[in-house]
């Protein structure tokens, strides 16, 4: 089904929004155009490429996080809205795999999760708690993981956070933690 150029643009404007992550190349095969086609249209629309749309997320992210420094979180943390919900993103590397199985190391996986849940609650200290995790299937190099974290449940100083990493449209690991924000600790925070 071949759609007009402004509804195609109209629901590629709604798309993109959903997910900012989305390449032309997937724009295209979900439209079923051109790479090209999509490009033309983002121009129309003055939406930015992928690399600038991802850049200007994660500029307001860092600035907004109190919990830990911007080089403590794993992965490039690309939206906050701290107490509520945030979203990273980890390109996996080399450096990261087992050698003999060429498989993401399940620790990289999990600090991409633990940071950040931690970086999504608006206090100066935040520890973890206790963490309940799944690895759905193995993370091969190279692949994105986008991790998205919603706060669920709070009970004063306590929060349960809900991470859910993919990859693609498959998700490939699942964790609850309970993080609590402690304003005292070492003297640091409000008091």
């Amino acid at each position: 089904m071949s759609l007009n150029r402004a509804e195609r643009q109209r629901r590629l404007r709604e798309k993109i929004k959903g997910n900012p992550f989305l390449t032309d190349e997937e724009l295209a095969e979900a439209f079923d155009v051109s790479v090209q086609t999509i490009r033309l249209d983002r121009l129309a629309l003055g939406i930015p490429e992928l690399r600038e749309r991802t850049k200007a997320m994660a500029e307001r992210a860092y600035g907004i996080v109190k919990s830990m420094g911007s080089k403590e979180i794993v992965g490039e943390l690309i939206d906050i809205n701290l107490g509520v919900d945030a979203i990273s993103v980890l390109e996996t590397t080399e450096e990261m795999v087992f050698e003999k199985s060429r498989v993401v190391r399940g620790q990289y996986i999990f600090a991409q999760a633990d940071s950040l849940a931690i970086a999504l609650i608006d206090a100066d200290v935040v520890l973890t708690g206790l963490a309940n995790i799944k690895f759905k299937r193995p993370v091969q190099v190279g692949e994105k993981l986008v991790a998205r974290a919603e706060v669920i449940r709070r009970k004063g100083n306590k929060f349960v956070v809900l991470v859910i990493t993919k990859s693609g449209a498959e998700q490939v690991f699942r964790g609850k933690f309970v993080v609590a924000a402690l304003e005292d600790l070492f003297g640091v925070g409000g008091g």
